[in-house]
């Protein structure tokens, strides 16, 4: 329902003994915003439950499609503005008067930055250190006795001037949205006691108050901020992006001694007589926003991915450029190598069970690394000169079930990667299963793919073939991993593991069209033995019956 840094929870109850009310909320995560809006019907106009269903979803549904360039302020402010004027214009047709009316609050978190608008008297607070602080403004009458009487309201005239504010949110604090209901049953002293319980607890306890009989709809959302959003701090960061780089240029005391990749922006450097790998930003990042979350997100995944089959990699508390550092590994790359020579069998299992617990690793952080390949695994050697790998390129990283990220490399994607389907762990095990036997065979078993490549895709030849050294059982896994149709492929990463540790247990895997004698001849021609067998002693006992 939120983003991993967000907790929320929402919950309504309808006045008195009815079964629904005038009320309605919403809570989506799109993207990298949480949205949450709440609308409170105006119970004394015919359309008001209308209203409030009708405004919650036509904004949620606009946040889904808000053109890229506008800022949240100005989508929250025109999307409020057009569902006013639909709504109005309606109830003037078909009722000649207001009548579909609603409160609205809307609360959109960015990172660590709180965008909301009210119309109305449903409220918005934010609790911080113990205490509630109300965001929103209400449009209601201030003259005793005429309290209940809104200013503004959803639907209710032509032109609306929402109540707009931002803030910045901060690791624990806690956010509420609700209706007037639910405020004017707990004081803010009962609300701050109460908020950390969440939503449903709120609405029970103001339920409870007046013996679950309660004189209007009472509804609440609470979100809680559970962890800083560290991307959003590191983006904000007022740092450099150098436009160019070059061989002795000192930067926050790294020394750039080499460029490691063509573009210029990954370095060989040196500090205190150690040598690192320093990463910059793309130039790219300065004019594109989204290529800078891109590369602040990479930076972020390189610091808090830490494990031995990953390079460690900092992020320099002082730095004054938009970069990030990574340790430096005496070796070459996967690809290279197996340019001039194949892997061992045994290294081919050692790096297949690596790759695979790199992925289970990702996948406690919802992670996939989408871009496997021979190219992005690092080969160096432990004490006993036996081979080590290390995974790099935290660029490609990126959410499982992802269907807007391009992340990877043609010749090792899955055919349904070419079709638009969501990254899972099937079509990352079938790149585990092309470098596996690429790095055996030194060959691609699907052809090498082009970019903007339709590729057709057939059968593949079993590995061995190309390396008599390859057992049975590792060709099957090999072969199962890299099936044309996902459904005859792992789907999980366990189930290859299990198979890559226990080789005794793996089952044969065949073409989809081999026929049975090619899948088991020796039980084919036992069956057909048996059967001439049969035959054959039926005949001598016709000819035996015939002659008596």
């Amino acid at each position: 329902m939120s983003q991993n840094n967000i907790k929320s929870t929402g919950f309504s109850l309808a006045k008195r003994k009815e079964l629904s009310g005038d009320e309605f909320y919403d809570i989506k995560s799109i993207g990298n915003l949480t949205i949450a809006v709440l609308c409170d019907g105006v119970g004394s106009a015919d359309g008001g439950a209308e209203a409030a269903k009708r405004t919650t979803n036509y904004l949620i549904n606009n946040f889904k499609i808000r053109p890229k360039t506008w800022s949240i302020e100005k989508s929250i402010i025109s999307f409020i503005k057009s569902i006013n004027s639909i709504l109005y214009k309606e109830s003037m047709v078909n009722y000649e008067r207001p009548e579909l009316v609603t409160t609205l609050t809307i609360v959109v978190i960015e990172g660590n930055r709180l965008y909301g608008a009210n119309v109305g008297d449903s409220r918005v607070y934010l609790y911080r250190n113990n205490r509630m602080n109300q965001l929103s403004f209400d449009h209601a009458m201030e003259e005793s006795g005429y309290e209940n009487v809104l200013t503004q309201a959803i639907g209710i005239e032509q032109t609306i001037e929402p109540f707009y504010f931002e803030n910045i949110v901060e690791k624990d604090d806690k956010i509420l949205l609700c209706s007037d209901g639910l405020y004017n049953l707990l004081s803010e002293e009962r609300l701050e006691m109460g908020i950390s319980l969440g939503a449903h607890s709120l609405v029970k306890k103001a339920s409870k108050l007046v013996d679950d009989d309660l004189p209007d709809d009472t509804t609440a959302i609470v979100m809680e901020i559970v962890d800083a959003n560290e991307i959003a701090i590191l983006k904000q960061q007022n740092l450099l992006i150098p436009q160019s780089l070059k061989q002795g240029q000192v930067v926050d005391g790294y020394t750039l001694e080499k460029p490691l990749i063509q573009n210029d922006r990954t370095w060989l450097c040196s500090k205190k007589t150690k040598q690192y790998v320093v990463k910059f930003a793309p130039l790219e990042a300065i004019d594109d926003e989204q290529m800078l979350d891109f590369f602040v997100k990479e930076a972020w995944n390189a610091k808090r991915l830490k494990a031995d089959f990953f390079a460690k990699a900092v992020i320099p508390k002082n730095r004054t450029q938009r970069y990030y550092v990574m340790e430096l590994f005496d070796g070459e790359d996967l690809d290279k190598y197996i340019a001039y020579k194949q892997l061992s069998i045994d290294d081919g299992v050692v790096l297949a069970s690596l790759l695979l617990k790199m992925a289970q690793f990702l996948l406690k952080y919802d992670l996939v690394h989408g871009d496997i390949k021979p190219h992005n695994i690092m080969l160096t050697k432990d004490k006993n000169e036996n081979l080590e790998f290390k995974i790099i390129d935290f660029g490609s990283i990126t959410e499982i079930f992802s269907t807007d990220n391009k992340a990877g490399t043609p010749s090792f994607l899955s055919p349904e990667r070419f079709k638009n389907e969501a990254i899972s762990e099937t079509t990352e095990i079938f790149s585990i299963g092309i470098t596996l036997y690429m790095t055996l065979t030194g060959k691609y078993p699907y052809g090498e793919i082009e970019p903007f490549q339709n590729p057709a895709f057939k059968e593949a030849k079993k590995p061995s073939l190309y390396n008599k050294n390859i057992p049975d059982w590792f060709d099957s896994v090999i072969l199962r991993s890299i099936a044309i149709d996902k459904d005859r492929r792992y789907e999980h990463y366990s189930e290859m593991a299990f198979e890559v540790k226990n080789p005794a247990k793996v089952k044969p895997f065949f073409p989809k069209n081999t026929t049975f004698i090619q899948r088991s001849p020796l039980i084919f021609y036992k069956i057909g033995f048996r059967i001439m067998t049969i035959v054959a002693i039926a005949l001598l006992l016709f000819i035996g019956y015939q002659n008596s």
